[in-house]
C-alpha cells in the first residue's frame, strides 16, 4: 500500500507526463498544419493558376468608391427587338502584319501565258484591264559588308620634304578595329537585348562565312562597356537626383579565374528620372549581397526608396531624408500563399482591401497629380487603415502557430505597417515595386542563356551596357540604332555636352531633327 505522500508523488509524475504529451501533441499538430500548407502550396505551384490576382467570386459586386463622375442610371425597359442574324465578315485582328513603308519592294510580275491570252469565242488578244496586288513580308540573310576608307594623299611637288597629307580617319571608340560602330552596336543588341550569348552569335557569323572568335568578342564587348561608362555615371547622377527611385536585386554568376567553377554575385537595379514609370535602368554589379552596397549607392540620397523588405533598405529607412515605401505587391504574395485554416474569412477580407487598394491605384495614376492624392488621402488611406486594424487585431488575439503562413504574413504585414502609409505622400510614389521587378526580368532571362560574367570587369560592363540598353527599350529605342549613332560620336563629343547622349535626350533631338525635315520638305 503507497502512503498519502508516495500517492501525491505519482499522481504529480503522472500530471507532468501528460503536460509532456499534451506539448508534444501541440508541437506535432503544429508541424502537421505547416506541413499540410507547404503541400497545398506545392499543388498550387504544380496545378494551381501563378497569377497573384485575388478573384473573390462570392463577395458583393465591387463599389465605385464615389469616383464615378455620374449618378447612377435607372435599368432600362426591355423591348423586344426583331432582327435578321448576318453573318459577320472575318476580322482578321491580331492575325495582321504592319512594317514600315519605306522597306525596299521586289516586284514580280506573274504574267497569264499567251496562249490563254486569247478569247475563247471570237479568237480575238485578251486587253489588260489592271492589277491585282497582292504584298508579303519576305527577308534575306544577314547582310555584311565592307567599309572603305579612301584617302587621297597630297604632297607639294616643290618642296617634298614637307611630307603627305590625307583627310584623317573617323573616331574609333576601339582603335584600330576592324569592325565598325554598326557591326559592334549589333554585337551588343543581340547579347544585351535579345539574350543572345557571344559563342552563338560566333556560329551565325559562321553561316555567313565570317569567323571572329568568342574571345575578340569579349575584348571588344569589355571595352565598349569602358567607353560608355561616362553615359553611365551621368545616368547614375539622374536617377539618384530623382525624387522616386525604385530598387532591387538578383543573383547572377561570376565565373572565378583558375578555378573553373562559379560564384554568387549580384546586379542592383535603379530605376529612376521622374514621373510614375521611370525612363532610365541603372545597373550595377556587386560581388555579393552586403547591405553596403545599397547604403553606399543611397548615402546621400534624399527622397521616395522603393524596395522589398530586403534588410538594408530597412537601414535606409532610418536614414533622414529618405521615405521608405515598401512593396504592398509582395505583402500580397505572402498573404495568396497564406493557408488560413480557420481564419479563412479573415484572409479573403484581407486580400480583398489590398484588392481595392491596387484597383484604387490604377483609377488614380489615371488622373492629374492633385487628383491622385486626393484619391489617396480620402479614399485609400482609410482602407490602408483598416487593413492595418484587422493585422493587428489578429496577432493580438493569439493562437497562431509561429511556423504558418498566415502567422510569417501577418507579421510581414506587421514590420512593413509604419512604413506602408509612405505612399500617399508624393504622386510619384507607387504603392508596389513592380516598376523595378519589370525592369530587371530582361537580366533574368539574360542569365539563363548568357549563364555567367566572366570576370569582375565583364560584370561591370555588362553593368554599363544594361542600363543603356533597357532604357532604350523601356523608351521605345532601337538599341541598334542608339548604340550606333553613340558610338561613333562619344570619342568626340564635348564632354559639356555629355548629357545629350542619354538615351532620353538623344530620343528628343532625333524627333527634333525629323520634325524639322518634315517641315523643310513641306515648305520646299
Amino acid at each position: 500500500m503507497l502512503n498519502a505522500l508516495e500517492t501525491t508523488a505519482v499522481e504529480l509524475r503522472f500530471r507532468e507526463i501528460l503536460h509532456e504529451k499534451d506539448q508534444h501533441i501541440t508541437m506535432l499538430e503544429g508541424e502537421i498544419g505547416v506541413l499540410k500548407e507547404q503541400l497545398a502550396w506545392l499543388k498550387k505551384q504544380i496545378f494551381g493558376a501563378k497569377s497573384e490576382r485575388f478573384m473573390d467570386l462570392d463577395s458583393q459586386p465591387l463599389l465605385d468608391f464615389g469616383l464615378s463622375n455620374q449618378s447612377p442610371q435607372p435599368e432600362p425597359e426591355k423591348q423586344e427587338v426583331r432582327y435578321n442574324r448576318k453573318k459577320s465578315s472575318k476580322n482578321r485582328g491580331s492575325d495582321t502584319i504592319s512594317f514600315p513603308d519605306n522597306l525596299p519592294v521586289r516586284r514580280v510580275e506573274l504574267i497569264v501565258p499567251l496562249e490563254d491570252r486569247i478569247c475563247p469565242e471570237t479568237g480575238q488578244p485578251l486587253v489588260c484591264i489592271g492589277s491585282d496586288i497582292s504584298r508579303k513580308l519576305g527577308r534575306t540573310a544577314e547582310q555584311f559588308f565592307i567599309i572603305e576608307y579612301v584617302r587621297p594623299k597630297y604632297a607639294s611637288k616643290a618642296a617634298p620634304d614637307l611630307g603627305v597629307i590625307t583627310a584623317p580617319l573617323p573616331d574609333a571608340v576601339i582603335p584600330r578595329c576592324p569592325a565598325d560602330e554598326s557591326l559592334l552596336a549589333y554585337i551588343l543588341t543581340s547579347k544585351f537585348a535579345d539574350h543572345l550569348p557571344l559563342y552563338r552569335q560566333v556560329e551565325i557569323l559562321q553561316r555567313a562565312d565570317i569567323k571572329i572568335s568568342r574571345q575578340t568578342l569579349s575584348k571588344w564587348v569589355l571595352t565598349l562597356g569602358a567607353a560608355l561608362s561616362p553615359i553611365y555615371d551621368m545616368m547614375r547622377e539622374q536617377v539618384l537626383a530623382s525624387e522616386a527611385i525604385f530598387s532591387d536585386e538578383t543573383p547572377i554568376l561570376l565565373q572565378v579565374r583558375g578555378k573553373g567553377r562559379c560564384q554568387k554575385a549580384y546586379m542592383w537595379i535603379y530605376v529612376g528620372g521622374g514621373g510614375g514609370d521611370p525612363p532610365y535602368r541603372f545597373f550595377e554589379f556587386c560581388l555579393n549581397r552586403n547591405h553596403e552596397h545599397p547604403l553606399k549607392t543611397l548615402k546621400h540620397y534624399k527622397g521616395f526608396l522603393h524596395s522589398d523588405k530586403y534588410g538594408a533598405y530597412e537601414k535606409l529607412a532610418l536614414v533622414e531624408g529618405i521615405v521608405w515605401c515598401p512593396c504592398m505587391a509582395h505583402v500580397r504574395r505572402y498573404f495568396m500563399e497564406a493557408d488560413g485554416g480557420a481564419d479563412k474569412e479573415l484572409l479573403r477580407r484581407i486580400l480583398r482591401k489590398i484588392r481595392y487598394l491596387f484597383m484604387l491605384e490604377r483609377v488614380a495614376w489615371a488622373r492629374p497629380a492633385e487628383e491622385r492624392l486626393r484619391i489617396r488621402d480620402e479614399i485609400e488611406k482609410p482602407i490602408l487603415e483598416q487593413l492595418t486594424q484587422m493585422v493587428q487585431e489578429r496577432i493580438l488575439a493569439g493562437g497562431l502557430i509561429p511556423r504558418s503562413s498566415l502567422a510569417k504574413a501577418l507579421n510581414y504585414y506587421q514590420g512593413l505597417a509604419p512604413y506602408l502609409p509612405n505612399y500617399l505622400k508624393h504622386p510619384d510614389a507607387r504603392l508596389d515595386n513592380n516598376v523595378s521587378e519589370r525592369g530587371i526580368r530582361p537580366l533574368t532571362v539574360g542569365r539563363k542563356n548568357w549563364l555567367f560574367v566572366g570576370s569582375e570587369d565583364g560584370g561591370r560592363a555588362a553593368a554599363t551596357i544594361l542600363s543603356l540598353v533597357q532604357t532604350c527599350r523601356n523608351l521605345n529605342i532601337n538599341p541598334q540604332e542608339y548604340l550606333e549613332d553613340v558610338l561613333r560620336r562619344i570619342m568626340g563629343h564635348p564632354a559639356k555636352r555629355l548629357a545629350e547622349l542619354l538615351p532620353d535626350k538623344w530620343l528628343a533631338a532625333r524627333n527634333d531633327a525629323t520634325l524639322q525635315a518634315s517641315l523643310q520638305d513641306g515648305l520646299s
